[in-house]
């Protein structure tokens, strides 16, 4: 048995990106209570949060494709200190656009614990129960928009031979794009999983905010795909111990195949009844 792949085409806009598993990681952004959840930020400032609730099984998926993959996950949490020093003066840029939002204020988790909007360590700040980290993933706090920002994230992901970035998470038009732009500016590659991510703003518009960001990430900052082609390519060259009887099984569920590949082996790609993508080695004959 030849090596196992480790750069796989996963289609996308503008053009296809060369996904290497061993130099990528999945990156997720601000999926949080206080700005999915009822009772968070979001919720209590009036905007409708359906859009992001409705993109956490995508993110699930995805990152159930990418754990199975052996990608490392990196998860952003928007969060300021218990006094509020780290979100700047009274003054300050960041500190005005979060006052309306009431940053700091008192606020309850739906069991009754007492939590605080936008700060650390309390329920606001949790990683939704869906999508909540498990060991070995990482966890980082940010106080601005990007991910990059007074963060430890570029040296983590340099420590980790990280060159590559698939970025889910909310919303698309800030704290999304804003990682994004940074990312691009150290030199990372990304790649924006579209469905896997939601923007509130001007979500009924007759092109939203959603839409225009995407647009202008795709021009000039990453590449755009669907969690569909990335979680099947992630799901491909899975190569089991016993691969004659991972055939059969997948042919027993419905799966069709094709025969591919040159050279001393072929393989069957099979897809499975909900799309998804496995190639294996064929049977010797």
């Amino acid at each position: 048995m030849g090596p196992r792949a480790t750069t796989i085409e996963v289609p996308a806009r503008p053009s296809s990106f060369p996904l290497d598993r061993t130099t990528a990681a999945v990156v997720v952004v601000d999926m949080q209570n206080d700005f999915a959840s009822p009772g968070g930020m979001f919720h209590r400032a009036g905007i409708d949060v359906t859009g992001i609730q409705a993109i956490v099984p995508t993110i699930k998926a995805v990152l159930a494709a990418a754990r199975e993959a052996g990608l490392p996950v990196v998860y952003l949490k928007m969060g300021f200190r218990a006094d509020l020093a780290d979100a700047g003066a009274p003054t300050s840029p960041t500190w005005l656009k979060h006052l309306p939002m009431q940053v700091g204020a008192a606020a309850c988790s739906p069991d009754g614990t007492p939590s605080r909007i936008l700060v650390r360590d309390c329920w606001n700040t949790d990683i939704v129960a869906e999508l909540a980290p498990m060991d070995g993933d990482t966890v980082l706090y940010k106080t601005r928009y990007s991910g990059f920002y007074g963060t430890e994230l570029d040296r983590l992901l340099r420590a980790g031979g990280i060159q590559q970035l698939i970025v889910v998470g909310a919303t698309t038009s800030v704290c999304v794009e804003s990682t994004v732009r940074d990312a691009m500016f150290r030199d990372y590659h990304c790649l924006v999983i579209a469905d896997a991510t939601a923007e509130p703003m001007a979500a009924d518009a007759a092109r939203s905010n959603h839409e225009a960001s995407l647009l202008t990430l795709e021009l000039l900052f990453a590449c755009v795909a669907e969690r569909k082609s990335v979680k099947n390519r992630l799901h491909l060259d899975f190569r089991p111990a016993d691969q004659q009887a991972e055939v059969a099984r997948l042919l027993d569920l419905g799966a069709t195949h094709a025969d591919v590949g040159q050279g001393d082996e072929t393989w069957v790609v099979l897809a499975d009844p909900e799309g998804n993508e496995f190639c294996v080695l064929a049977p010797k004959r």
